[in-house]
């Protein structure tokens, strides 16, 4: 009898050691879905062809990013912290705008300020061509001599 008790506690210890060894093993990579790493690729221009998403881009190295990219969202990274990862190797061709809040305010705003300027010089510039052209001084015919005018009047008089 006290070696059947033994025997029960024996396997009981083991029971209990391997339990916390389970439990210490890594959780299976949850499934990502294509939707999920186009959705990220397309934020991301590839560095090699231009002006092409790497969600589209055909090439070899594209299709290795793309798979970068699900490796990294089944690690658990974020959308963030995988955009910042492709800015750190390739720089900030690879997301189209700048990182950088004032270089993006820049980027974004300096074209529509210099068109607005544009647009106030050319109207500038047609409302002094038109307020020139309405001068009444140019607009009269020049005077005529009085020796023409005194000819004309005779050949109407008769």
């Amino acid at each position: 009898m006290p070696r059947l008790i033994v025997r029960l506690l024996l396997l009981l210890a083991v029971i209990l050691s391997v339990q916390p060894a389970w439990a210490q093993q890594d959780p299976p990579p949850r499934p990502v879905t294509d939707d999920e790493v186009n959705a990220i690729a397309n934020k991301l221009y590839c560095p090699v062809c231009e002006n092409i998403t790497l969600d589209v881009c055909p090439t070899t190295a594209c299709m290795d990013w793309r798979m970068e990219i699900r490796l990294m969202l089944e690690q658990g990274m974020s959308e963030q912290q995988i955009i910042d990862d492709f800015v750190r190797r390739f720089g900030d061709r690879v997301v189209g705008t700048p990182q950088d809040p004032t270089l993006r305010a820049l980027s974004l705003y300096t074209p529509w300020i210099l068109s607005g300027l544009g647009l106030l010089v050319a109207l500038g510039l047609v409302i002094r061509w038109r307020m020139k052209r309405l001068d009444p001084a140019e607009s009269l015919p020049p005077q005529t001599s009085s020796r023409y005018r005194d000819q004309l009047e005779q050949d109407l008089a008769g």
